[in-house]
């Protein structure tokens, strides 16, 4: 059937689409990284579902126990604790192998076109940095500090981008 990866709310339970409830909702499985996280926001929203750990420590492990559902026709959901999994989270050896055996993946859209686009590709071991208050990962948007080799994409605050700006013009 379809692994759906699913985007969850950053901080408060109510910011999740109604696409993600469905989804979580209609499973055969769902593939949590912290399943006492993940039950909060399921009884938060009255939905009784089959929970599964899936995180960094047995990522291996359940790929394996996951794709033969997946190819039975089983419905299956991935969600990690806060945002889209894939990124920063497990799920992207997930998402590669279930590309890779031809299985159908579909991402619910968490808070960033973007990232969603990422994690759909299977790239989402991309190296992720963010300007600090400090200014101690970068500088400037085309900062190359800690040497970037692969896939990179870095998130800025408006401020910091507002600041850059005007230093341009």
């Amino acid at each position: 059937m379809t692994l759906a990866v699913c985007a969850t709310p950053i901080g408060n339970l109510e910011d999740v689409t109604l696409r993600v409830l469905t989804e979580l909702r209609e499973a055969d499985l769902v593939l949590a990284e912290d399943t006492r996280h993940t039950r909060a926001l399921l009884e938060r929203h009255g939905i009784r579902a089959t929970l599964l750990s899936f995180h960094e420590h047995n990522e291996a492990a359940r790929i394996d126990e996951v794709l033969p559902r997946l190819a039975a026709g089983e419905r299956i959901a991935l969600v990690s604790d806060a945002g889209l999994p894939g990124l920063s989270d497990p799920g992207t050896r997930l998402v590669r192998a279930a590309r890779d055996a031809g299985l159908d993946v579909t991402v619910l859209p968490g808070p960033s076109a973007a990232v969603t686009a990422l994690v759909t590709s299977g790239l989402g071991d991309a190296r992720f940095g963010r300007s600090s208050r400090r200014g101690t990962e970068s500088s400037s948007p085309t900062s190359r500090r800690g040497g970037c080799r692969r896939r990179c994409a870095r998130w800025h605050s408006t401020t910091a981008t507002a600041r850059w700006r005007c230093a341009a013009s």
